[in-house]
């Protein structure tokens, strides 16, 4: 494509050379993946500033750079376009490139900090189930119609995104819906996107080793709501306290959903067993195949967004009915010995609370709850001993373990996750950083009808040590250790 097209919409400061009649061949940001004709976007990013590798592009053949700051030497031959704000231009620059894409499907963003995942993936399953091609953006996968594609962020960056939109488009998908991370707004990766709706989930503390404080981690998730269009929809969860301030200033339609004040839509709880929950949504009864009050919150989301995308009511309980977890969220299974093996996600306070506050709910008193969990390395280590203590305090055993280390040591990450335990709490920890280790004594200590919970990487198949990705499957290592087979799953 001609640069100039490329440039269409973008806030140029300055241009050295001619953009009407500079080819691209394609977009990148990332210096190493650079061919000939390419543009390369100089983005500062959290360790490295792409401005550095000004020259180690023009080596490798591009034709066009995309700076914040022109650089002291000017290449005779390469044009040069000075912007405000590298990673946001990209946002225009990968919707040229692609044609738009996000215009031609209906996408969906669901934000918060816990419950994106599943609502996500949940109307995807949904919408696929009535027999619409749909597709999926998430922390699991990504999903084109059946096509499946893992996918390494919450979030991917805007080449990515809008390269899988068009995918989506080609492969005829009416609907996409997709996590929306706070990084991925705060880096801009889904501006200028089209967003037909929004949902606002939750927030709780979460990612404050990246954002400088709580304030700003709301007003990052409020800018998506801010940035939607009048002809969009935004859902937001009435029952947390941030819920209004994300729809304060947007322009779409605003709507509430609730389990526990008036609202557009209302649901609640009316049995809870560990074998799924009886909901009523809009006076209608339905049975469920997952348990909890977050998940009544999850399902009453996605009962929302489908109603208001056009889709019957009826039928849109009926499918509700039978929809099962995202992977990793919740997963159960039972050996012959009646032992309950569970393995969720789960890694934040308040994650910690819904999932603990819901088994005890359901449990008789005669049975024991053992937890398994560790904190990830280098991420927000204050959060490190509230979940211990949450932990301590629902749970009759706790083993902490290590969880992805990634480069910080891990004695150092346990230390931070007991430094606040009291002697009646510490009483009920055992530390085993191998985690493997940790499942399988875990499961030794569990005796019929007691419940073993495995925290924090859910759907993950690996741990990260030193930057390495060790092969590691959570429900793998319960069922070994329970010496279950893959078909006791409930």
């Amino acid at each position: 494509m001609r640069l100039s097209d490329l440039l269409f919409g973008v806030s140029i400061k300055a241009v050295i050379g001619d953009i009407s009649s500079v080819e691209v061949n394609k977009i990148e940001f990332d210096s190493r993946n650079i061919n000939d004709s390419d543009l390369f976007i100089a983005i500062k990013g959290m360790v490295a500033d792409g401005h550095d590798y000004i020259s180690k592009s023009i080596e490798l053949g591009a034709k066009s750079i995309i700076v914040e700051n022109i650089p002291k030497e000017i290449i005779d031959g390469i044009c040069y376009v000075m912007v405000d704000n590298s990673s946001y231009s990209m946002s225009v620059i990968a919707s040229n490139y692609f044609d738009n894409p996000s215009s031609k499907i209906k996408l969906v963003g669901v934000t918060g900090t816990n419950g994106k995942t599943t609502i996500a993936t949940l109307l995807y399953q949904l919408f696929s189930d009535l027999g619409y091609v749909a597709g999926l953006l998430s922390t699991i996968e990504n999903k084109i119609g059946n096509y499946s594609v893992k996918s390494t962020h919450t979030t991917g960056d805007s080449l990515q995104i809008n390269k899988i939109l068009n995918e989506m488009i080609d492969a005829g998908c009416e609907y996409c819906f997709m996590e929306v991370s706070s990084h991925a707004i705060h880096q801009n990766r889904v501006s200028n996107l089209n967003f037909v709706g929004g949902i606002f989930t939750n927030i709780t503390h979460e990612h404050l080793d990246y954002h400088k404080n709580f304030k700003e981690y709301i007003s990052i998730k409020k800018k998506f709501f801010d940035d939607l269009e009048f002809t969009s929809f935004a859902i937001t969860n009435k029952d947390d306290k941030n819920g209004r301030i994300m729809l304060s200033n947007t322009k779409a339609r605003k709507l509430t959903y609730s389990l526990k004040s008036m609202a557009d839509y209302k649901c609640k709880l009316l049995e809870s067993r560990l074998d799924g929950m009886m909901l009523n949504i809009q006076n209608v009864d339905v049975w469920v195949n997952l348990i909890g009050e977050f998940n009544a919150y999850n399902l009453l989301a996605i009962y929302a967004t489908s109603v208001e995308l056009g889709l019957d009511s009826s039928d849109v309980l009926e499918r509700i009915s039978v929809l099962t977890p995202a992977e990793g969220r919740f997963h159960t299974v039972r050996n012959t010995e009646n032992i309950i093996g569970i393995v969720d996600y789960m890694h934040t306070p308040d994650a910690y609370k819904n999932v603990l506050s819901t088994i005890n709910k359901i449990r008789n008193n005669t049975e024991k709850l053992i937890m398994v969990f560790g904190c990830g390395g280098d991420r927000d280590p204050e959060k490190r001993p509230k979940m211990t203590s949450i932990a301590c305090n629902h749970s009759d055993q706790v083993i902490i373990t290590s969880d992805n280390p990634r480069t910080e040591d891990i004695e150092t990450i346990i230390k931070d996750m007991t430094s606040d335990l009291d002697p009646i709490q510490k009483k009920k920890v055992l530390v085993i950083t191998d985690r493997s280790q940790a499942i399988k004594t875990a499961c030794a200590l569990a005796k019929s009808g007691d419940i073993v919970l495995l925290a924090g990487k859910g759907h993950e198949k690996y741990q990260d040590i030193n930057g390495e990705k060790y092969p590691f499957d959570d429900v793998g290592e319960l069922i070994e250790s329970l010496n279950i087979n893959t078909e006791n799953v409930i």
